[in-house]
């Protein structure tokens, strides 16, 4: 059997070189996880949907040119869809502690636009370029927007539990509430006790507002956009909905 023998320093010196080593192996396995197509300088990108999601990003009208690529794999390569469903999981984790009460009166409020519907298809062909009213006025009303399946779980076991649900938009009723709630009812999201199209001129806090002037305890609040969540009545907890597309003040 063949005996190597390490003279002490040389042992010192490897000890020494282990720590480079092992980060040096963490870099390549880290460089691995990376989604196809993935550069490894999207971790600017990334850093960019983090500071979206904690509504520290404001204002921004389109996502960065450099960006674009990142965000489209985020939405169509599954993280998108478990984030989703972790965030409906939690809602639901809390609705199992609420009960609700016989007078029909406790209630959620949900967002529609990606939300409960997805927009994806329209804002990707436009590389998520700025909103244009006309151009989506067309998409709506073709009836085609696909449900956001985690939401729709979460939207059925809610109503299963004896909860009201409101939906409230900020497409106009007049031009587009006949198609929305079409393809609402299409996509599973029937059995709604009530749904409040509301011209983007209306604040979802001022509805929300009128619901508790009405008489109704929120819940619970799911929406996609900040501007969703804040404001008057916003309800005992809200849930957020990722959403690196655009951005709704």
């Amino acid at each position: 059997m063949l005996t190597v023998r390490i003279a002490p320093w040389r042992r010192l010196a490897l000890l020494a070189l282990l720590p480079h080593l092992f980060l040096s192996a963490a870099a390549v396995v880290a460089r691995q996880c990376l989604w196809p197509g993935q550069a490894s300088d999207d971790a600017g990108c990334l850093s960019w949907r983090v500071m979206v999601e904690a509504n520290n990003a404001r204002g921004w009208r389109t996502v960065p040119p450099q960006c674009v690529g990142y965000v489209s794999g985020y939405m169509t390569r599954g993280q998108y869809q478990r984030d989703v469903a972790g965030v409906a999981e939690q809602a639901r984790a809390y609705a199992d502690g609420v009960a609700a009460d016989a007078d029909g009166l406790d209630a959620w409020v949900f967002d529609i636009d990606d939300t409960c519907l997805s927009n994806l298809l329209y804002y990707e062909a436009k590389q998520f370029g700025a909103y244009d009213p006309l151009a989506f006025r067309a998409w709506a009303s073709r009836e085609a927007c696909p449900g956001i399946h985690p939401v729709l779980g979460l939207f059925t076991t809610l109503l299963d539990k004896g909860f009201k649900v409101f939906l409230l938009s900020g497409r106009d009723e007049e031009t587009l509430g006949s198609c929305t709630a079409a393809n609402l009812e299409a996509q599973g999201f029937s059995g709604t006790p009530e749904y409040r199209g509301q011209s983007s001129s209306i604040f979802k806090s001022a509805v929300r507002k009128q619901l508790v002037d009405e008489g109704y305890r929120i819940r619970g609040n799911v929406g996609d956009q900040w501007s969703d969540l804040q404001g008057d009545c916003a309800g005992d907890r809200v849930f957020k909905i990722p959403n690196p597309m655009y951005f709704v003040p």
